[in-house]
């Protein structure tokens, strides 16, 4: 455990010298990327040797506050989730380089690199915490970093608003995490994580379901998902990679975790989880399909994606619960191998978003057009992304959802009630990876392809190098995690060791299929490339004429006839209408000769429709009329609290 608290030491000594560096720019970007580099890398190393090691759990304890002890462990679940936490932050700090520049508000950037080290420090702290002090505590450092970062450019209305729902939704989820806490404290009288198990069976579903909610709120379940979009379009652009990419997973982490420490393999806790993951990954693909704000898609993309982590979950729990060795490890390994590939792509296609951004002033797909001209290295980086995020070969999306189907497949000759739920998350799988496919040619369509509708996107330029050196090694590495997927697989394979439902399961005939697959898809791209050098070679000293796109019958055919993001996704939406209630205002066409026609599409997220005519109007209109007591008068308030006293203590009593 020495490694670690080293690299944490060394990661937030680096974003304390970035407050008293902020006259000297480049100087405090380069010293918090460089000890942020060297702290990760320690951190990685050591994760990597003791996951790969076959090592004993490590722990370490520290007295706090003379009451409380800072307890801290590691076992294979959580050496597994520190690879992400180490290998995204310094790619996200390097990326800032050209992102980040120097300015009128280098005091603020200063601060915005503190607490980004301090979000790195806090999910290492509560991937290896081992009690429920360290973990409160670990959360709540998270919880406020990550809000500050929501707020850089706090000026703005929108995005002060869209940081205080954020934290409402948080605060709130640790609210229910501290209740599961509480209950778990009163039957076992330690806040030990190791005591949980000895819980009377009876209330451990009541405390699952209270970490679900809390862990769920973080990860952005359905329906707690709505500071999302707002949080991750408001944070600057290179934050979103981040947040989207590894915070989301400390929820995935708090649920897995939670689960294992209770040791109770009910199949009430797979299907709960499992059904879920469909309603969260269906509903999130649905919305990212109606939204035309690139960053707002992305963040509900990342709904989707946290669902399809919850139905491997979910398949791997079933598995444990039905006694099917197969079918939770495949689960569980999908669960965490697509915890690790969505922090990569996610991450990659969050920099490309920030790149166009930063480019052409806006993220609205409307608006864009024709970028893969101007920005060949974003839009090929960006496609690489989509690709991978769709699910299809020969990239790195591909292989975490075959193990969750693999691990489905398992599961159809269980009983009833369980082959039903994995017949279920069969067809959800392939339903969301449909209109995944769907969403991500909108935008690589509408945004890179046909030509630029503003003056401004027609003058973009292709970003600085170091954003652009990071969107290539990411791109390389979903392509390389796709066409060499056996070390990550046996990485996944490792991360589940020490689940003790899947015990002793051997996985080398999975290991001698994977390695056929990687050749199949080795040969495939070899197909391609063979095909792409032979047509070279055929129109070797040749002439090629070049002439314009076929316009369809029109004679000069402009940008207003290209597809626009709404015109793409209406037909598909009008499906999922009993999900996305969508409005649409089409001023007709009335006379012989007609004059300029309108036609505007908007769709709403029935989760923020409900919370604002359920719970917010409500409790606003509840808070007007209470408004007479917040009257000024200093007496009046001493008897408030004389009375709240009072009434404690006859409570207590």
């Amino acid at each position: 455990m020495d490694t670690i608290f080293v690299s944490i030491f060394i990661i937030l000594a680096g974003g304390t010298a970035a407050l008293f560096l902020s006259r000297r720019f480049i100087l405090m970007q380069r010293v918090v990327i460089g000890t942020t580099a060297l702290g990760c890398a320690a951190g990685l190393c050591y994760a990597l040797t003791r996951l790969f090691g076959n090592t004993a759990v490590a722990t370490a304890t520290w007295a706090w506050l003379h009451i409380f002890e800072l307890s801290f462990t590691v076992d294979s679940v959580s050496l597994f989730f520190l690879i992400p936490v180490f290998l995204i932050p310094p790619l996200v700090l390097v990326y800032s380089l050209d992102y980040l520049t120097e300015g009128k508000k280098n005091l603020r950037i200063a601060i915005n690199y503190f607490l980004t080290t301090l979000l790195v420090v806090s999910m290492v702290m509560v991937v290896t915490a081992a009690n429920m002090i360290t973990f409160a505590l670990a959360w709540e450092i998270m919880s406020i970093a990550s809000f500050f970062l929501v707020i850089f450019d706090y000026q703005d209305k929108e995005k002060r608003k869209a940081g205080y729902l954020y934290l409402i939704f948080v605060q709130g989820g640790a609210m229910f995490l501290f209740a599961a806490f509480a209950i778990i404290y009163q039957h076992t009288g330690s806040f030990d994580f190791a005591a949980v198990s000895t819980m009377p069976d009876n209330q451990k579903l009541l405390v699952f379901i209270l970490a679900l909610i809390a862990f769920g709120s973080k990860a952005g379940l359905f329906p707690l998902h709505i500071w999302m979009s707002g949080s991750y379009s408001s944070a600057p652009g290179h934050l979103p990679a981040l947040m989207s990419g590894v915070m989301s997973k400390m929820g995935i982490y708090g649920i897995l975790r939670i689960y294992l420490l209770l040791d109770q393999p009910s199949p009430i806790f797979a299907n709960i989880v499992l059904i879920c993951g469909i309603l969260t990954g269906l509903t999130g693909v649905v919305y990212a399909l109606v939204r035309q704000n690139i960053k707002k898609l992305l963040a509900y993309s990342s709904m989707e994606n946290i669902g399809i982590i919850l139905i491997g979950l979910g398949i791997g729990m079933l598995g444990a619960g039905e006694n099917n060795q197969a079918m939770a490890f495949f689960g569980f390994a999908g669960a965490l191998l697509h915890v690790f590939n969505h922090s990569v792509f996610k991450s990659l296609l969050f920099m490309g978003a920030a790149a166009v951004e930063q480019q052409t002033g806006t993220n609205s797909i409307e608006n864009l057009g024709g970028l893969l001209k101007k920005m060949p290295i974003t839009g090929k980086t960006f496609l690489v992304g989509s690709t991978a995020i769709s699910g299809l070969p020969p990239f790195a999306g591909f292989v975490s959802e075959f193990l969750i189907y693999y691990g489905a497949f398992q599961g159809v000759d269980t009983h009833r009630l369980s082959f039903i739920l994995a017949i279920f998350a069969i067809i959800s799988l392939a339903l969301i990876g449909g209109l995944a496919a769907a969403v991500f040619t909108k935008v690589a369509g509408l945004a890179f392809l046909g030509a630029a509708r503003t003056d401004k996107v027609e003058q973009a330029q292709e970003v600085g190098f170091s954003m652009k050196l990071v969107m290539i090694l990411l791109a390389g590495a979903c392509l390389f995690i796709g066409l060499v997927p056996a070390p990550f697989i046996r990485t996944a394979f490792a991360g589940i060791r020490d689940i003790t439902f899947i015990a002793g399961y051997d996985s080398q005939a999975f290991l001698a299929t994977a390695t056929q697959l990687s050749q199949t898809t080795l040969l495939f791209v070899c197909i391609v490339l063979l095909v792409a050098l032979l047509r070279q070679f055929l129109y070797l000293n040749k002439r090629i004429r070049q002439a314009g796109t076929w316009g369809c019958g029109f004679t000069k055919p402009t940008v207003r006839i290209q597809y626009t993001g709404a015109s793409y996704a209406d037909e598909m939406v009008g499906f999922f209408s009993w999900l996305t209630p969508v409005t649409r205002l089409y001023s007709g066409i009335t006379r012989i000769f007609p004059r300029r026609a309108t036609w505007h599409m908007q769709s709403e997220d029935v989760a923020l429709m409900n919370y604002e005519r359920v719970l917010v109007r409500p409790l606003y209109n509840l808070v007007y009329k209470l408004r007479w007591i917040q009257h000024g008068n200093i007496q009046l308030y001493i008897a408030y609290i004389i009375a709240a006293m009072i009434v404690l203590l006859v409570f207590v009593l």
